[in-house]
């Protein structure tokens, strides 16, 4: 059983994952900008999509985030995203400017606030407000000096987190890490990754006013530095074991390092389902103390991969702006494509808090079974590689046919696309599972 996790927060339990990852383009087959992330919550917590339409809104307004209201732009951004069924938030998304946005818990010696802005607020906020990558590493960190981070991102624990994200569009990448109100960002390389640690060194290029006067007076770093090392001074190495991440980045960075200039949509996929090279089903037997314990796809220790993403940023798309998403571990999912325009089908963004027949229920109890049986789930991953592969070359002879890049809630191929896309996943989901279950 995995350990119980402390924070800079105090010994509360720690419930914690996520990996994100990006290669520029060129790093990449197409030229394009790949992003992939896990979304890895505590067990059983729903996690289906939202599509939230573009909005004009009155000047003075304010937008009620899940603790705390902040002051509302005039024009907001129409943004697919991930939302953990009780959150306000979103864990990653991609907006229709070809913004993508994931988050991660990292642990810091500065305390988050009992009250404040939540990671998954930052997303939602970052999507719904950016037109660039750029754009949005000004627009989260001035909403996090502002309001801080803070409130509780779990609904049983009572235990606010630090975040770390990383933005991408079509041309560039950052990596942007918060420690309270304090914080530093520096460009993606060619091919980069984040995990639950703070990383940013003193390779920061951009650094909070107050980060270094912060740390010197704490004692988390002397005044005689050359450079101020951001991850010396904030990281906490106390209250979560090192084993916990370093393992899973250091994975992830060597794999997409490995496939530089070769890798696409369907590489990120891998790299997503991956258990340290095991089989689909989950990693082999392993102490908490063993890195290959905590795998990218997430099945054991205090996280499950609740959901996924994958997005090809392409500088002049043909059609409004698409993402492959998953839900459940991605060993035993589908990533099926969706677009930022039309109607999303009731399928893809309904949820609940007990098990029932939506969607992401059926992919958790499929996840289940693979993990209960290893001849069960490399059948299962046949059958699924078989319908991603039919979804893929659908989705590619029809995209052209979807509008332009702005298309907005009205489009009806989009929206017939996403509920022909809805109708065969879930035919698929309930057919394996009632070959499991017999």
């Amino acid at each position: 059983m995995a350990r119980a996790f402390g924070s800079g927060a105090g010994s509360r339990p720690a419930i914690a994952g996520c990996d994100t990852l990006v290669a520029l383009g060129a790093a990449t087959r197409r030229g394009s900008v790949v992003f992939g992330k896990n979304s890895d919550r505590p067990p059983g917590e729903c996690q289906p999509l939202a599509l939230i339409e573009r909005a004009s809104h009155a000047p003075g307004a304010d937008v009620r985030c899940q603790y705390v209201a902040v002051p509302q732009v005039r024009e907001t951004a129409r943004v697919l995203g991930s939302r953990p069924v009780w959150l306000w938030g979103f864990e990653h998304g991609i907006n229709e400017h070809g913004v993508a946005i994931g988050n991660e818990t990292v642990f810091a010696r500065e305390a988050p606030a009992p009250t404040g802005l939540l990671g998954m607020d930052l997303v939602r906020l970052g999507l719904e407000r950016a037109t660039t990558a750029r754009a949005a590493v000004e627009i989260l960190t001035a909403l996090i000096e502002a309001h801080g981070q803070g409130g509780s991102g779990f609904r049983d624990a009572d235990w606010p987190y630090n975040n770390g994200f990383l933005i991408a569009d079509p041309g560039e990448a950052w990596v942007l890490e918060a420690a309270g109100r304090e914080w530093a960002a520096r460009p993606a390389r060619a091919t980069d990754a984040i995990s639950n640690q703070i990383s940013i060194g003193a390779d920061w290029e951009r650094l909070s006013r107050g980060a270094v006067e912060r740390a010197t007076s704490a004692g988390w770093c002397g005044r005689e530095e050359a450079r101020f090392d951001f991850e010396a001074a904030y990281r906490d190495r106390d209250g979560v074991p090192a084993v916990f991440s370093e393992g899973r980045l250091r994975r992830s960075r060597s794999l997409l390092s490995a496939a530089s200039g070769e890798v696409d949509v369907a590489l990120v996929r891998a790299i997503l389902r991956d258990h340290h090279g095991a089989p689909p089903g989950g990693p082999s037997d392993s102490s908490p103390e063993d890195e290959a314990f905590y795998t990218l796809c997430m099945h054991q220790g205090p996280s499950r991969t609740a959901a996924s993403i994958v997005a090809e940023l392409e500088p002049a798309p043909r059609g409004p702006r698409a993402a492959w998403a998953a839900f459940g571990r991605p060993c035993a999912s589908v990533f099926f494509p969706v677009v930022v325009a039309g109607r999303l089908p009731e399928a893809l963004g309904a949820g609940s808090d007990e098990p029932s027949e939506a969607l992401w229920w059926l992919f958790e109890r499929l996840a289940a079974a693979a993990e209960a049986d290893r001849g069960a789930a490399q059948r299962i991953r046949e059958r699924l590689d078989e319908l991603e592969a039919e979804l893929d070359r659908d989705f590619a002879a029809a995209y052209g046919s979807l509008g332009g890049p702005g298309a907005d809630g009205d489009g009806h191929a989009a929206t017939q696309l996403m509920a022909d896309v809805a109708a065969r996943v879930t035919s698929c989901a309930r057919g394996l599972l009632a070959e499991s279950e017999r």
